[in-house]
């Protein structure tokens, strides 16, 4: 990371379906300014402690929120992970897996951390694949090159486990309680570019609103 750039600070959840529809747009956010500003991805640690539990205890909440969802961002459900939705399965549904996925993954390819976030939520919310299970995450980490199950092994380590955890207490302490958020930084100082969803045009407007407001002090 360079020194002299400001950075954007994504702030996510895998099971945030807010922040699945967001990733196209924080993707070509991405593309577009790459070479402008430092990017970082955080986990925030939606559905965690006792908000970890089956699936079917969130499924009538998620079964109307995916709809608008879908009708606001164009992304769509994948058909496995909707008859999972509608079975009210009892798979487990919990962030700290894909927090713990992201925070290994940073070490080993940092350069690419908000495509492996994008690929996890894709694994999630297209593919169906189980949210709690180590091997979803090895096969995300797979297509980036890496051994599936070198990393699912790994993932399974108390002090990345700890180290997950102070990166959700880092975003709780930020203040920020709603996914997707996205800030910029400079120095000392950060800037709210988005809190909940934005379209491409809205995320470039803000942008320039922010660039202008750093050039005037």
């Amino acid at each position: 990371m360079s020194e002299n750039k400001h950075t954007i600070f994504y702030v996510y959840d895998a099971l945030c379906g807010w922040c699945y529809g967001f990733s196209p747009v924080i993707n070509e956010f991405y593309e577009n300014h790459k070479d402008d500003f430092n990017f970082r991805v955080l986990s925030g640690g939606m559905v965690t402690g006792d908000r970890i539990g089956p699936i079917s205890e969130v499924a009538s909440y998620i079964k109307e929120g995916h709809i608008n969802i879908q009708d606001r961002t164009g992304i769509k459900f994948g058909e496995p992970f909707l008859q999972k939705l509608f079975n009210e399965s009892n798979e487990i549904y919990t962030s700290v897996p894909a927090g713990m996925a992201l925070a290994l993954f940073r070490t080993q390819q940092p350069e690419n951390e908000l495509a492996f976030a994008t690929r996890m939520q894709n694994a999630i919310y297209y593919e169906g694949m189980p949210p709690a299970d180590w091997n979803t995450y090895g096969k995300c980490a797979s297509e980036f090159g890496l051994n599936a199950n070198e990393f699912a092994e790994k993932m399974q380590n108390a002090k990345l486990l700890e180290l997950t955890q102070q990166e959700f207490k880092v975003v709780a302490n930020w203040g920020i309680k709603g996914f997707p958020t996205v800030l910029l930084q400079k120095g000392e100082k950060a800037y709210v570019m988005s809190r909940g969803y934005s379209s491409a045009d809205e995320m470039e407007a803000t942008l320039d609103k922010i660039l202008l407001e750093i050039e005037k002090q």
